[in-house]
């Protein structure tokens, strides 16, 4: 069996493709790769469907060698590996990737042609680190399978999706954007070392946040939430399937991605659009996608 090494675990490397759906019920979020424009990228430059499962890195990547011949795919964040990002390489038998400390976002993926044939659990590989769902954190010596579900020959390389360290996050309204005025949009805010998978944290000007209570409701990725201290939270990829907190905004699924790459003391603004913006927004990441 073709199989990948785990020599170094880095600081947060998991296994991780789209998530897995349906189960929010049961208070189980989809979980998923943080940044799911560059695992699909990923994947189809090496020749896998989108939802292939791969190896996800954050902050500080990890080292891996692999027993067999492969096709890889750096997408994302740059970690210093030596290779070219968003381009198909070959890795010869016994070779090594090693990757180091993030140069860029915070968030990087390396995805093997034929994807990683890990156990799934509720129908997906992804692993949820809050519950321990579908997996833990990769540890050294790990040993990750390699399938054979390439659907395609590897592709050229791509030019990577725009993203920096600071971001502009564009959300359309809240469930409760009428309890609140436009504070959330004329602050900067900083991200967090609190932040995780489950949440993004954000540090600034506080925002008035309506006294009293509400009631508990479901809540989304990428939900805005402001708790009483009117420190903004962004939900991620872990969050919890109900929350009692008032959302002033959502950001939109285009920009998903973009919380992927934020890392702590990374800038962050807010840009209020419209549905249709939102869409076109969402249009223009498939055009890319499709393009590959």
């Amino acid at each position: 069996m073709n199989q990948i090494r785990v020599l170094a675990a880095g600081a947060q490397t998991t296994v991780q493709d789209l998530g897995r759906f349906g189960w929010a019920q049961f208070g189980v979020s989809a979980s998923g790769a943080a940044d799911e424009l560059a695992l699909r990228a990923g994947n189809l430059l090496v020749g896998n469907t989108e939802n292939a499962a791969a190896i996800e890195m954050t902050l500080v990547g990890g080292a891996f060698e692999f027993e067999n011949d492969a096709v890889i795919a750096l997408a994302g964040s740059d970690f210093g590996a030596g290779l070219p990002l968003w381009t198909p390489v070959a890795i010869q038998a016994g070779g090594a990737v090693r990757c180091g400390p993030t140069r860029s976002g915070a968030r990087c993926y390396l995805c093997v042609r034929g994807g990683l044939a890990v156990p799934r659990t509720m129908g997906s590989a992804s692993a949820h680190l809050a519950t321990g769902v579908g997996g833990r954190a990769l540890r050294v010596s790990d040993l990750l399978p390699v399938g054979d579900g390439a659907v395609r020959q590897p592709r050229r390389a791509a030019a990577p999706p725009p993203f920096s360290r600071d971001a502009t996050l564009r959300t359309t309204r809240g469930p409760q954007a009428e309890w609140f005025g436009d504070e959330l949009y004329r602050g900067v805010w900083t991200v967090s070392q609190e932040s995780n998978r489950m949440g993004l944290r954000l540090r600034g000007e506080p925002i008035p946040s309506p006294a009293g209570h509400m009631l508990t409701e479901g809540v989304a990725l990428g939900a805005v939430q402001a708790p009483p201290d009117g420190q903004p939270i962004i939900l991620f990829v872990e969050q919890q399937t109900t929350g009692g907190y008032p959302k002033p905004a959502n950001v939109i699924s285009a920009d998903f991605w973009r919380l992927g790459q934020l890392r702590p003391r990374a800038s962050v603004a807010f840009e209020s659009v419209t549905i249709e913006q939102a869409l076109d927004a969402l249009r223009a990441n498939e055009r890319w996608l499709h393009s590959l």
